[in-house]
């Protein structure tokens, strides 16, 4: 008679549930806010407030009406900017130093890309499209732009031709269509990979710097303090203090033992004429585009875009595992990013910019572990992009190596690396996660990715179960396609290793 009871009891509590649930959800953003105070827990306060977000497409989404700013904002911000100082100084310099360009055309073309990036960030993450990730940099095209530059492609055309494919793939959803294609094992694999590799060489990036100014020991005690602040850090539940927190140890650590370190980039404002860039004899000293270049550059620009798919799968899944339930409507949506990311190219590739975009890496995995949505951090960003640009000074901090590395290990890497294993832990996920790293390892995420994926869906490796319950069309048609243009591409290019380049000039 009790277990009847009791069973009535929950049929009768689990529509009042639902209808709690319902109307919470007619309600607006401000009338679902409440104050911290009436939660147990910031967490608690923070999911709550992801929760009851209701971002709006192409349409105006106010800070304080939408959305709220909270401290844990700066995290992600100050990682992001960290990041895109250190990017677009990196493809800066490999464009400097092929086309032979001094060195201040490298601090200015940074200063004019942060400024330019706060300007999209505003516009579209912050204020149209609030799922759309920040629009950030392209680090896996870096060892590609010498190759660029040798075969006569001109930057204009290049990051044009990546702005239009993208927002093609965009429209088409095409983004969407082959993350769904992707399983768990794929994903997992892929953020092992990324996580690996990117904290291997920000160890070894320290370890380099320190044998060059004669303290090797210097990033031994760097690195072993980071980790033993890390583990507290989760220890406490704190995680999301670490970029901070890292960045004030290893920088404080590496002066007080003798590194070198002064501030010499000086306030000012890049110059903000396009024609300036463009020109003949100023900027880039190259000119306008002819319709060769945009020729040369074509199987460049489709490497690029294709490449785009695991960069910005990796970040959404990321995303979706730190975020409590019931939070899809705020999570990143993987076709806004690459329309953002599209147009956000093709403008500053206009203006003169030396920046090629992606999904904003260095954004998106602290604010996913601060436990924020992307239009509050994305306005944070923007403001410290600006600061960094006009004032110089910062830029000097975030470049320099005790400081920008512990950054990136402990905000990006090793966050990933937890992801890759989180998601691994169950199933025959293992198999496929094995294959994308090893086939990684061969070529470049792109390749792993393509081929673990066509290999899991066909039911060779992974779960036999999800390859049964795809359709023809999802189990290899279309990753058969996908993996036949993205190979092609590369051996057109020259990038697959040990075959040479099927177009003779591409060496």
């Amino acid at each position: 008679m009790s277990s009847n009871s009791e069973s009535l009891l929950d049929q009768k509590s689990e529509p009042q549930n639902n209808k709690t649930q319902t109307n919470e959800d007619a309600l607006n953003y401000q009338q679902q806010h409440k104050p911290r105070s009436a939660f147990n827990s910031r967490d608690e306060y923070l999911e709550h407030e992801l929760q009851i977000m209701d971002p709006k497409r192409w349409r105006p989404n106010l800070p304080f009406k939408d959305y709220r700013f909270e401290l844990e904002d700066s995290i992600p911000a100050m990682a992001a900017t960290i990041g895109k100082v250190v990017m677009v100084g990196a493809i800066a310099t490999t464009f400097a130093t092929s086309l032979g360009l001094d060195e201040s055309f490298i601090l200015e073309n940074v200063r004019y890309e942060l400024i330019i990036a706060s300007f999209f960030i505003i516009i579209f993450s912050g204020f149209l499209l609030p799922t759309a990730n920040l629009a950030g940099t392209h680090g896996p095209l870096i060892p590609i732009i010498p190759i660029v530059v040798a075969a006569g492609g001109h930057p204009m055309a290049f990051g044009l031709l990546i702005g239009a494919l993208g927002l093609i793939l965009a429209i088409s959803k095409g983004g969407s269509m082959l993350a769904n294609l992707t399983s768990k094992g794929v994903c997992g694999g892929l953020l092992l990979y990324l996580g690996f590799v990117g904290t291997a060489s920000q160890v070894d990036k320290l370890f380099k710097w320190a044998n060059d100014i004669g303290m090797a020991h210097i990033a031994f005690v760097v690195i072993f303090c980071t980790i033993i602040l890390y583990a507290l850090l989760e220890h406490w539940r704190k995680r999301w203090l670490a970029i901070p927190l890292s960045c004030l140890l290893g920088g404080t650590i590496a002066f007080a033992m003798g590194a070198p370190f002064e501030f010499h980039t000086a306030p000012g404002l890049p110059n903000m004429n396009p024609m300036y860039w463009w020109g003949d004899n100023t900027g880039w000293m190259l000119g306008l585009p002819t319709l060769e270049s945009f020729v040369v550059v074509l199987p460049f620009a489709v490497l690029a875009v294709a490449m785009w798919s695991p960069d910005f799968l990796g970040h959404q899944v990321f995303q979706k595992i730190n975020y409590p339930e019931r939070t899809e409507k705020v999570q990143m949506n993987i076709d806004d990013t690459m329309t953002s990311a599209s147009i956000r190219q093709t403008f500053g590739s206009l203006l003169g910019g030396a920046n090629f975009t992606s999904s904003w890496g260095t954004y998106i995995v602290p604010a996913a572990i601060a436990k924020r949505p992307i239009p509050a951090g994305a306005l944070v960003t923007a403001l410290f992009c600006i600061i960094a640009a006009l004032w110089g000074y910062p830029m000097d901090l975030a470049i320099w190596e005790p400081v920008m590395c512990v950054a990136l290990v402990v905000g990006v890497f090793i966050p990933l690396l937890e992801a890759g294993m989180e998601m691994t832990r169950e199933g025959k996920t293992t198999q496929s996660a094995a294959i994308v790293v090893f086939s990684s390892v061969l070529v470049n995420p792109a390749f792993g990715w393509a081929l673990t994926m066509l290999l899991d869906n066909l039911g060779l490796v992974g779960c036999k179960d999800r390859s049964a319950k795809l359709t023809k069309m999802n189990r290899w048609i279309l990753p058969s396609i996908m993996f036949v243009v993205l190979t092609g591409v590369m051996a057109l290019v020259g990038l697959l290793p040990g075959i040479p380049a099927i177009i003779p000039d591409l060496k």
